[in-house]
């Protein structure tokens, strides 16, 4: 398990999200979000055909959800048109949830590692060392969605609970920064710009570029809208 530490402005950032997990938040529209709704939402679910191809090319078996939230893999109907639970639908052995804002706290190095919407969730000061691990925590690939845009959701402090949104290509730097570290690791790079809308870089690894004809290295990336 890694021993990260975050800052004093982080540890403090998960002790709000405990408690918007017992006591539920308030939105900024004014709706009340009970507890027992509190980011449960399985994320993945809106990339699941784009991100099935990548589990299967690689091989997964094993997956860290990293900030999972309240998703649960071995739940029916992620995959709607069969019944599939994630676990079934993208053919994987064995999950671990790393959440610390319900006490889950296994952080196993895994065949992949899943961040969904999490990053947006993480103060400045902590993003280079949570990515750095999320690299960390994976022998093949890493799957990563984040959110560029304010969240409906208010801390119990009244700010925003996406405290750090930065545009699409801002995350894209942080990622190539991080990823020469770990060369071998393919990256899926998802930003969302709306809850439905945004941009997907080109599955890379950092390794492949040294094989590139040019210094110049391309950004590749397509926009994508869900239902």
């Amino acid at each position: 398990m890694s021993n990260l530490k975050l800052s004093t402005h982080g540890e403090k950032l998960i002790k709000l999200y405990e408690k918007m997990v017992i006591e539920g938040f308030q939105r900024n529209d004014g709706i009340k979000i009970a507890a027992k709704n509190v980011y449960n939402s399985f994320q993945l679910q809106k990339f699941r055909h784009v991100c099935k191809e990548q589990f299967i090319n690689n091989k997964i078996d094993t997956v860290l959800d990293y900030g999972g939230g309240g998703s649960d893999w071995n739940l029916p109907n992620f995959e709607p048109t069969n019944g599939a639970s994630a676990k079934n639908f993208f053919e994987i052995k064995k999950v671990t949830t790393f959440e610390p804002a319900r006490n889950l706290m296994a952080k196993k190095k895994s065949d992949c590692v899943v961040c969904m919407d999490v990053l947006e969730h993480v103060f400045l000061a902590d993003v280079a060392n949570i990515v750095d691990e999320l690299f960390s925590l994976t022998n093949k690939l890493l799957v990563v969605n984040v959110a560029c845009y304010k969240a409906a959701a208010l801390l119990p402090n009244g700010e925003n609970a996406h405290i750090t949104v930065r545009n699409p290509d801002w995350w894209k730097g942080v990622f190539d920064t991080i990823s020469v570290h770990f060369p071998l690791i393919k990256v899926v790079l998802i930003c969302s710009t709306q809850f439905d809308k945004g941009v997907m870089y080109e599955t890379f690894n950092s390794k492949d570029w040294n094989s590139s004809e040019t210094f110049s290295i391309e950004t590749k990336l397509a926009t994508f809208s869900v239902n």
